[in-house]
C-alpha cells in the first residue's frame, strides 16, 4: 500500500524565516560568523583563477574527487570512497532516515534536538523513542536509560555532540560504552558532528564516529564551525559500504549532486580547516564571558547549565512570561534575535548564540531592551 509521508511543521525554521533577516542583531545564531569568497580565495594562490575557469556543468553524485579527498582528509580511517557529499547536513539527515528506516522499525532520537532530527524520523513511519535529556540534571547524558531504550532490533539512534541547543559534550568515556552498545545489536549511530572542532577544551574533541565504529555515519558541514553556510555542502561519512551506498541511491531523488563551485570553494576551505575552525573557536572563547556575565547580571531572569562546546548555550526563564512571545517583541521593539526554546519542545528555554562578531552590540541592544 502506498504509504503518504507526513512531515510536522518545521517549528525553528518557521520561526527563522519570518524573523533572521529582519531583526537587526542575531543573539541566537547556531553558526559562526561568516567571511566573503574572497578571504577562501586568499588561502590558495591560484584559487581565484581556479574558480573563474570552472566549467558550471553537473558533477559527481557522492562529490568531486578533490572535494572527498578534502572530506576524508580531517578524520583517521574514512576514506575518499567512504564520504558521500550532500546539501548541507539537513539532507544527510532526511537521506539517512529514508534509506535506512522502514514502517515498523525502532529508532531512537536523542532530545532535545534539532527540529528535522524528530519530524523526518517520525516521517518514515518507524516506531520513535527520544532518549530524552534535562536541564535539571545539567543536560547530562544518562547511558543507564539509553541502555533501556535500546531492543535487540533498534536500527538507528540519532546523537548529536557536541549539542544542539544546550552546548553539552558526550565524554569519550561514555561515546565509547555507547559504541559498545550499539555494535552489540548492530545499531546503526547517525552521529551528527555538525558542531566538531568548537570544544571549548580541545582536550575533548572526540573521536569522530566513522572512525571508531563501522555502522557509523558521521555527519557534517562547513555551515557550523567554519561558518560557510552559503555554500549548502555537507557530507556523510561511513566505513560500511552498503549503508553509504543506500543513502547514495535515495540522493538520486533529491539534490544527485552538488554546486560545482560549492565544491571547490569547500574542498579549499577543508585544506584550511586548521585556521579557519581555529578563528571561528578564538570568537566563540572571546564571546563566551561577557555572555556569561550577562546572565549572570540577570540571575533572576536566566539560568543556564554553562556550554562545554560549540557557539550556543540554552538558558532557562525563571519567570511565568510567554517566551515566544517576548523574543518576538525583543525582535521586533530591540532588533535582537532570541531563539524561544518552543522549537525543541522546551518552552521556558531560550537559544543563545555567540559565535559571531556582533554579539556585544546584541547583548547591550538586550540590556537597554530589558531596562526599558
Amino acid at each position: 500500500m502506498h504509504r503518504r509521508v507526513r512531515i510536522a511543521p518545521f517549528e525553528i525554521e518557521r520561526f527563522y524565516e519570518r524573523w533572521e533577516f529582519s531583526a537587526e542583531l542575531m543573539l541566537s545564531s547556531s553558526d559562526c560568523e561568516s567571511r566573503p569568497v574572497a578571504d577562501l580565495l586568499a588561502l590558495e594562490p591560484d584559487a581565484g583563477e581556479r574558480l573563474q575557469s570552472l566549467h558550471l556543468g553537473y558533477t559527481e553524485v557522492p562529490g568531486s574527487p578533490e572535494l572527498r579527498g578534502a572530506v576524508a582528509s580531517t578524520y583517521d580511517l574514512a576514506g575518499p570512497d567512504d564520504v558521500l557529499t550532500l546539501a548541507a547536513a539537513e539532507e544527510g539527515i532526511f537521506l539517512a532516515y529514508h534509506a535506512l528506516l522502514d514502517p515498523g522499525d525502532h529508532a531512537i532520537v536523542e532530545a532535545p534536538s534539532y527540529g528535522s532530527a524528530v519530524n523526518l524520523a517520525r516521517s518514515t513511519g518507524a516506531e520513535i523513542s527520544l532518549w530524552q535529556r534535562r536541564h535539571e540534571d545539567g543536560w547530562a547524558y544518562d547511558l543507564d536509560e539509553l541502555e533501556r531504550l535500546l531492543r535487540p532490533d533498534t536500527r538507528l539512534l540519532y546523537l548529536n555532540s557536541p549539542h544542539n541547543p544546550t552546548g553539552s559534550q558526550l565524554s569519550a568515556a561514555d561515546q565509547q560504552r555507547l559504541v559498545a552498545m550499539l555494535a552489540e545489536r548492530g545499531t546503526v549511530l547517525l552521529s551528527d558532528e555538525v558542531y566538531r572542532g568548537l570544544e571549548h577544551d580541545e582536550a575533548d574533541r572526540l573521536p569522530a564516529a566513522c572512525d571508531i565504529y563501522e555502522r557509523a555515519l558521521s555527519l557534517n558541514t562547513v555551515s557550523k564551525s567554519y561558518g560557510l553556510p552559503g555554500l549548502r555542502i555537507g557530507w556523510l561519512a561511513c566505513r560500511e559500504r552498503s549503508l553509504l551506498d543506500r543513502v547514495r541511491e535515495l540522493k538520486l531523488y533529491t539534490t544527485i549532486c552538488s554546486s560545482a563551485p560549492s565544491e571547490l570553494l569547500v574542498a579549499l576551505a577543508l585544506r584550511h580547516s586548521a585556521r579557519l575552525i581555529g578563528e571561528a573557536r578564538a570568537l566563540v572563547l572571546g564571546n563566551l564571558p561577557p555572555l556569561a556575565a550577562f546572565l549572570a547580571r540577570h540571575e533572576e531572569l536566566f539560568e543556564w547549565v554553562p556550554p562545554a562546546a560549540g557557539p550556543i548555550g540554552f538558558p532557562r526563564v525563571r519567570d511565568d512570561r510567554d517566551v515566544r512571545a517576548w523574543c518576538e517583541r525583543t525582535a521586533a521593539e530591540a532588533g535582537v534575535l532570541l531563539l524561544p526554546g518552543y522549537v525543541y519542545d522546551e518552552p521556558r528555554h531560550v537559544r543563545v548564540g555567540y559565535g559571531r562578531a556582533g554579539l556585544r552590540e546584541a547583548l547591550a541592544r538586550l540590556e537597554t531592551h530589558l531596562a526599558a
